[in-house]
C-alpha cells in the first residue's frame, strides 16, 4: 500500500508539471483560436535567459549570487518576454489578423524554430542550472501508518502549490477583468472584437506576454529539477495530451488532465509496465488522448462547439 501510495504521489506531482506547460497553450488558444507550437521553445528561452541573467546580474554588480540575484533575474527576464510578446505582435500576427487559423498555426511554429535557435545561438547551448532555493530533498510522512513512512518530494509539493496560484489566478483574471473579457471576445471573432473597439494588437501583446510569464514559471521549476538544456522545449509534447483531456479553452481543465496523464503513466508504467516490456510511460499519454479525441473531442472541460445551420 505505501509504494502504492508513493507511486500515486509521485505521478500527482509530475502531473502537476505537465499542467504548468499545459496552462501555456490553453492560454493563447482563449485568446487567439490558435494552437500555440512555440509554448515549449518559449519555456527554453525563458529558462535560458533566468539561468543566464542569474549568472551576469551578481558578476555585473559585483555581488555573491544569491536570492536578489534572482530576484533581479526574474524581473529581467520577465521584461525580456514582454519584449517578445511585443516583436511577435509587431512584427507576425499583426500582419495575419482576420486570416485563416491555419495561417497563425504556421506562424507559431516559424516562432518556435526561431526561439529554438536563437535561444541557444545568443545565450549559450551549455547545460546550465537554476537554484531559486527549491527544496531538493525528499521527505517521509505518515511514519505512523506506514512502516519508514511515505516519500514525497518538497521542490514537486512547490510546484503544484505554485500550479494552484496561477490557475486561481489566472482564472480570476479571465472572468473578472475587463481585459480578461475581451480575450475571450478576440477568441471567438477577431472582427466583431474589433467592431466593438477592443484593440486586438494590445489584446495580443497582453496574452502572448501573460503566457511568456506562465513559460518563465514552467522554466524556472523545470530548469531547477531537470537543468535548462533543450530538451526542455520537448517537454511541451507532454503538454499536448494534457490539453486534449482537459480541453483548450479550460485553465482548472489542464490541471486535472495534467493530473491525469501525471498518474496514469506512472501507475501504468509501475504495474503494467514490467509485464509487457515497459515503456509504457512513454505513450500512454498519447494513447489515452487518441481515445478521448474519438469519444470526446473537446476534452473533459471544453467548450462543446454546436453548429447551426
Amino acid at each position: 500500500m505505501a509504494f502504492f501510495l508513493e507511486t500515486l504521489f509521485g505521478g500527482l506531482m509530475v502531473g502537476t508539471l505537465y499542467a504548468l506547460v499545459a496552462i501555456g497553450f490553453v492560454l493563447i488558444f482563449k485568446a487567439s483560436g490558435v494552437f500555440n507550437f512555440g509554448q515549449g521553445a518559449m519555456v527554453l528561452f525563458a529558462a535560458l535567459m533566468m539561468a543566464r541573467f542569474a549568472e551576469w546580474i551578481p558578476a555585473a554588480l559585483g555581488m555573491q549570487p544569491g536570492m536578489v540575484g534572482n530576484l533581479l533575474a526574474i524581473v529581467v527576464t520577465l521584461a525580456g518576454m514582454v519584449v517578445l510578446a511585443w516583436l511577435i505582435e509587431r512584427l507576425a500576427l499583426r500582419h495575419l489578423v482576420n486570416q485563416e487559423p491555419i495561417a497563425l498555426l504556421m506562424a507559431t511554429l516559424g516562432i518556435a524554430y526561431l526561439l529554438d535557435g536563437f535561444g541557444p545561438m545568443v545565450l549559450g547551448s551549455e547545460v546550465y542550472s537554476i537554484d531559486v532555493g527549491m527544496p531538493k530533498d525528499p521527505v517521509f510522512i505518515l511514519d505512523s501508518m506506514f512502516p519508514g513512512g511515505l516519500m514525497i518530494s518538497l521542490e514537486d509539493l512547490y510546484a503544484a502549490g505554485i500550479a494552484a496560484v496561477l490557475v486561481a489566478a489566472l482564472s480570476i483574471f479571465f472572468q473578472k477583468t475587463k481585459t480578461g473579457r475581451a480575450l475571450r471576445a478576440v477568441a471567438d471573432d477577431h472582427q466583431a472584437a474589433q467592431s466593438i473597439g477592443i484593440p486586438l494588437s494590445r489584446i495580443w501583446v497582453i496574452v502572448w506576454s501573460v503566457a511568456g510569464g506562465v513559460a518563465l514559471v514552467v522554466g524556472v521549476i523545470w530548469g531547477s529539477k531537470l537543468g535548462v538544456q533543450y530538451s526542455l522545449s520537448l517537454v511541451a509534447l507532454k503538454a499536448l495530451p494534457v490539453v486534449i483531456l482537459g480541453g483548450l479553452t479550460s485553465l482548472p481543465g489542464a490541471i486535472i488532465g495534467g493530473l491525469i496523464i501525471g498518474v496514469g503513466e506512472k501507475l501504468s508504467e509501475v504495474y503494467v509496465g514490467p509485464m509487457v516490456g515497459g515503456g509504457i510511460e512513454t505513450w500512454f499519454a498519447y494513447g489515452l488522448a487518441l481515445c478521448f479525441l474519438l469519444v470526446r473531442p473537446q476534452g473533459l472541460f471544453g467548450d462543446k462547439i454546436i453548429d447551426r445551420v
